[in-house]
């Protein structure tokens, strides 16, 4: 025979293993979703740069300071990615390549100071700029 007493007992040690269940359970899924969704935050990871653009940069740390260009810039330009490498002084072209590393043209710089006029809305369209570089 069963006492009320043991009853009680014996419901609450269930209702408490229950409840214990439940809560790893819950714990189980927070934790999933905090992975997933850590997953998905956005850090600020290096730009992923063409071979092409690396030789270019370790090259120019080579030179001389003072034939180093000031820095080498990306930009998204109709479209597409584009490198802009400023020159150490005002009277040389800067050069603007694509991301095979084909120049596309002086942009500025000159005696000018308007480039080789093959670019002439660069420097008003160019969009998304990143700097890769720049000469210590």
């Amino acid at each position: 025979m069963i006492t009320c007493w043991q009853y009680k007992i014996t419901f609450g040690i269930t209702f408490a293993n229950d409840k214990i269940k439940r809560m790893k359970k819950a714990f189980l899924l927070l934790t999933v979703i905090i992975i997933v969704c850590s997953s998905f935050v956005k850090g600020k990871a290096k730009p992923v740069l063409p071979a092409c653009i690396k030789q270019k940069i370790e090259t120019y740390k080579k030179m001389e300071k003072h034939e180093q260009p000031q820095s080498v810039t990306e930009y998204e330009y109709k479209g597409k990615k584009v490198y802009y490498v400023v020159m150490p002084c005002c009277d040389f072209f800067s050069e603007l390549y694509d991301a095979k590393c084909n120049l596309l043209g002086h942009p500025d710089g000159g005696i000018t100071g308007k480039g080789d006029g093959k670019l002439p809305d660069f420097n008003d369209t160019k969009t998304k700029e990143k700097l890769i570089w720049k000469a210590k």
